[in-house]
């Protein structure tokens, strides 16, 4: 088994490398003076298990190409077995037609990762579970749920003042699973979007009276979803809110209003690389993966289950 690394989030298959007590391959992946991606793979891999570790995070399409790049390196050097691992991926929100005449650029991603060659995939909290089909090749969906609520009992002395919050209804199969797992109740915050990137709360479902509320959903962007629930949950008389987020996107103006928002605290992976705004941030604190994902794979190399890791 090797492990190799494009440049998205190198400090992730570092700490994932150490768990698995592996270095990672010898590789470069660089650009050429007109920005092309160009990939060396500098030791053999023929008849190996790679594993590629890169989430198409910011810039997406620079991290995807350099992802397609990588596997298509690997084909050509007759690597036994290519897993791409994408702790997060993106184009995920786009899973479905939202109109007439628009993509479906979630399948057209998967449709190109497995045409550039990949055997398997690994990923963590898909947006949408049901992307696991766009492939027509193994795709597993590691979930944070167990770290997030291993996080939650280390910071949360009294249970019974817990409660999860869905942030709108398409993510209450998620709630209800960290809920279940820590013995917690739910609410659901039901609100309308006018546009894309912005929402109007419009009501909460479940008594939030007197409770530690914790805002828990697969990814935060621009922030306004998760701060104006935390302002309608503050309003309908909880006692403190958090949030916890699989993946910390935050673009645009998100830093900025999670600063100047009633949240606590904003707990996010570290599935993508943190930028030194956000690792200084005094609201924001990282919860590392690694173990999961290293776990994950060691599992898959070793030809084991992988959903034993969520018994």
């Amino acid at each position: 088994m090797k492990l190799l690394s494009a440049n998205s989030n190198r400090t992730l298959a570092q700490n994932i490398g150490d768990y698995l007590d592996m270095p990672l391959c010898k590789a470069r992946v660089q650009r050429f003076a007109d920005n092309e991606i160009f990939v060396t793979i500098d030791e053999n891999v023929r008849g190996e298990d790679v594993f590629i570790i890169q989430s198409t995070s910011f810039p997406a399409n620079d991290n995807l190409m350099e992802l397609l790049i990588c596997i298509d390196a690997l084909t050509r050097a007759s690597a036994k077995r290519i897993t791409a691992v994408i702790p997060y991926f993106g184009y995920a929100r786009q899973d479905r037609k939202t109109g007439g005449r628009t993509p479906i650029s979630a399948k057209l991603v998967a449709n190109l990762i497995t045409r550039a060659g990949a055997h398997r995939v690994l990923t963590m909290d898909l947006h949408a579970g049901q992307i696991q089909g766009f492939f027509d090749i193994p795709t597993d969906n590691l979930v944070a749920i167990p770290f997030m609520a291993k996080d939650i009992q280390a910071n949360y002395q009294n249970p019974n003042e817990l409660m999860i919050v869905s942030p709108d209804v398409g993510g209450v199969v998620r709630a209800r699973a960290l809920a279940d797992r820590l013995g917690a109740d739910l609410a659901i915050v039901d609100k309308r979007r006018a546009r894309a990137g912005e929402s109007e709360v419009m009501n909460i479902i479940g008594d939030v009276t007197g409770r530690d509320c914790i805002l828990f959903d697969d990814i935060v962007d621009s922030g306004g979803t998760l701060v104006n629930a935390a302002k309608a949950l503050v309003e309908r008389g909880a006692n403190q809110v958090s949030a916890y987020i699989s993946h910390g996107v935050l673009s645009g103006p998100a830093m900025e209003r999670v600063e100047n928002s009633v949240l606590k605290e904003l707990v996010i992976t570290d599935s993508i690389e943190a930028s030194d705004i956000v690792l200084k941030h005094p609201k924001i604190r990282i919860v590392g993966v690694a173990p999961l994902i290293g776990e994950a794979i060691r599992r898959i190399a070793n030809e084991e289950s992988v959903s034993k890791l969520f018994d």
